[in-house]
């Protein structure tokens, strides 16, 4: 993936990047692999906003990502490397040897015509996915699974991947993206590899508009606002939030506040998150 620097022709323009697109070998997607997703705007299924800030934007449809791989022992060719306008990484449509067709995530490395292969006889090589307990120790992988059949649930995003630490029994020690080292059973399915498009968070948006095209609405900060709509409003020009930490506009604990409420997962992490 390559980066393109605009032309400072308008302040908008001056700084903004996106990406060349030159990985992309097929424009439009697979028609089998779409469905259309009903839009939200931030609310959930009372049509409470608990998301804030969403709203517009383009239409995208959901591309079907195979996230479990279960299609074990039957091989598949790589036909295309395609963008997916709902998440940063790209996506590979795999036929299989039996006529299906399938979205995964395309890892580093990954080009049109390779073939990749699910099951434990999978060869070590990017793409392919495996028991944990088939993989070596140290191999950079992502994709990994948190319960055996569920489908990938950690080190999805593009540019991430988590490495295999140690195997004990039935669990193994997987270093993940944020720094955590946890215990994930040895049966789960992971993928070999990182997943592709690494630079995409050096990206800068330029404007606004290119933001309202996400989906996302403008962002206000609590300072400015009157004392009735945030705890950090009100005030004769620039002042301190007047407190001793910040708040939510709810009156939570904010910026550092830990959230963390599923204690029942506490025994599988082996080192939190900035913990040395």
């Amino acid at each position: 993936m390559g980066i393109k620097v605009y032309k400072p022709i308008s302040p908008g323009r001056r700084g903004m990047t996106s990406s060349t697109f030159e990985e992309i070998t097929k424009k439009k997607p697979e028609k089998s692999l779409l469905v259309t997703l009903k839009r939200q705007a931030g609310r959930n299924n009372q049509g409470r906003v608990t998301v804030r800030h969403r709203g517009g934007g383009n239409r995208p449809k959901y591309r079907l990502v195979d996230f479990r791989r279960d299609k074990v022992n039957i091989p598949a060719k790589v036909a295309a490397i395609e963008y997916d306008p709902n998440r940063a990484a790209r996506l590979a449509l795999l036929h299989y040897a039996d006529g299906e067709k399938r979205y995964i995530l395309a890892p580093v490395g990954m080009r049109v015509g390779d073939s990749v292969q699910s099951g434990v006889n999978a060869e070590i090589k990017p793409g392919n996915t495996l028991p944990i307990s088939a993989i070596p120790v140290g191999t950079m992988i992502h994709n990994i699974e948190l319960q055996k059949g569920k489908g990938g649930q950690l080190a999805r995003s593009a540019g991430t991947s988590a490495q295999l630490m140690a195997k004990e029994g039935k669990y193994a020690q997987v270093r993940l993206p944020s720094g955590e080292v946890r215990y994930v059973s040895v049966a789960c399915m992971a993928t070999i590899g990182q997943v592709g498009n690494p630079e995409w968070n050096t990206l800068k948006i330029g404007k606004a508009g290119r933001k309202r095209h996400m989906g996302w609405r403008p962002t206000v900060r609590g300072s400015v606002m009157s004392p009735r709509d945030h705890p950090h409003g009100g005030g004769e020009g620039k002042v301190g939030v007047g407190m001793p930490g910040p708040k939510t506009p709810w009156g939570k604990p904010a910026l550092g506040k830990k959230t963390r409420r599923r204690k029942f997962t506490d025994k599988f992490i082996v080192k939190g998150r900035g913990k040395r």
